[in-house]
């Protein structure tokens, strides 16, 4: 019986597969790199999708995107709901959470990942300059910037994906995917320009 017990341990061990977490922030209504973002989800074959924040509205800093729309990207997004773990951006609202199936109105969440947590936000509160407690080893992970970055800080991990939509500082339209502890971000043809090793 323990034999037993023992060798369906090590058939789950062995079988199973670490969750693959898609990162993506500042879509601002555009359901053309929404649709572009989506598809690539589906190739990366990740397990859930975290969205940083500053989904349907662009926001009246930003110029419109292309194919803004926001009430056909809550339909978009709301077919992954049951995939989507979501935060609220400076640009979202209550009434986009009514249009949408699935909550958005938290300003941060944690996710635990193995020996870690991953403190995920939007940044317009808490960022790089207003760090909540975390513990050594912990990510801290967000958006609004628009610049993607990948780096370690004292104990801290620090990673923002960028902008699927509006990236700045010369950065390309980017997304990024935590897998075998391993931070890529990566562009929109899957090309990888930054990493960070979660050690």
């Amino acid at each position: 019986m323990i034999e037993e017990a023992e060798s369906n341990l090590i058939k789950l061990f062995i079988g199973g597969r670490e969750m693959k977490l898609f990162f993506l922030s500042d879509i601002h209504g555009s359901v053309y790199y929404a649709k572009k973002a989506l598809d690539i989800f589906q190739k990366e074959g990740a397990d859930y999708l975290i969205l940083l924040g500053d989904q349907l509205y662009h926001g009246a800093r930003n110029p419109m995107p292309r194919e803004y729309n926001p009430k056909e990207l809550a339909a978009l997004l709301n077919q992954m709901k049951d995939k989507i773990i979501a935060i609220r951006g400076n640009c979202d609202s209550e009434v986009d959470e009514m249009v949408l199936d699935y909550p958005i109105m938290a300003t941060y969440s944690n996710i635990l990942y193995y020996n870690r947590r991953l403190f995920i936000t939007h940044g317009h509160l808490y960022n790089e300059n207003n760090l909540p407690e975390l513990c050594k080893g912990d990510v801290f992970v967000y958006g609004h910037t628009h610049i993607p970055v990948a780096k370690k800080e004292g104990d801290i991990y620090i990673m923002n994906p960028g902008s699927i939509t509006f990236p700045k500082e010369d950065s390309p339209n980017s997304y990024a995917i935590l897998e075998d502890n391993l931070f890529k971000i990566k562009d929109l043809e899957g090309n990888i320009f930054k990493e960070l090793l979660l050690e």
